[in-house]
């Protein structure tokens, strides 16, 4: 497979692009990946603040204050987008041998291989997607990283959404993924302290490129069932 190509689109300079045109951005990509005429590709971002409903959004996962949502053809449900959390949309072709699981267990891997680089582990929980922190006896499972993605002719778009350094409020605006029995957290809160959106980047893009690469790979264990939370 060739190698992966990350387009500047400023998420180092903190630079954010607009959700409908990136999903544009996206479409031609596709085109052109579909058609042989570019190669893999990977937008790596930050958004301006907006909600986006994957097509199993229900009316009770909305935004709690009727803040409007974009819906979108990738999978999953509402989820947020904004400053703070980086984005990623691979743009690339399945080879045959590889099933969409096992290329969503592989962008999950690349952002607990990102947050194991930052000194936080995390894991996957069973049935559920993205990347996930286990329950202590005083706080439960938290969602970390995001999934939500399409494969149109053999080919992905959409991606994951990394919590790095985001405005925790438009998260308690809705039931994130749909999910109301768990909580959502950053690298930020994790860690205490403020995590520069460049370095992240600089160890997700590292990771993509070599999981992507379809190679065999090892990865994390799911969480062990969660600790009960003290009242």
């Amino acid at each position: 497979m060739a190698e992966l190509v990350f387009p500047d689109l400023g998420v180092d300079r903190g630079e954010l692009v607009d959700y409908l045109q990136a999903w544009e951005l996206q479409r031609r990509t596709h085109a052109a990946v579909v058609a042989g005429e570019a190669p893999p590709t990977v937008l790596l971002l930050q958004h301006p603040s907006v909600y986006t409903a994957g097509k199993r959004t229900e009316p009770a996962d909305l935004p709690f204050d009727g803040t409007p949502v974009i819906d979108v053809d990738r999978g999953g449900k509402i989820t947020w987008h904004g400053p703070g959390q980086l984005v990623a949309y691979p743009i690339i072709t399945l080879p045959d041998s590889v099933k969409v699981v096992d290329y969503v267990r592989r962008v999950e891997e690349a952002m607990i291989r990102t947050l194991a680089d930052f000194g936080i582990v995390a894991g996957r929980v069973g049935g559920r997607s993205g990347a996930w922190l286990p329950g202590d006896g005083v706080r439960g499972e938290r969602k970390i990283g995001q999934v939500g993605i399409r494969v149109s002719a053999n080919t992905t778009m959409h991606g994951i959404a990394l919590n790095v350094d985001p405005e925790m409020a438009y998260f308690a605006n809705m039931i994130p993924c749909g999910i109301a029995d768990a909580g959502v957290t950053s690298m930020a809160i994790e860690l205490q302290h403020g995590v520069p959106m460049p370095e992240v980047a600089r160890s997700l893009r590292t990771h993509l490129s070599e999981l992507l690469a379809f190679r065999s790979y090892t990865p994390a264990p799911d969480l062990a069932h969660p600790a009960p939370v003290t009242a």
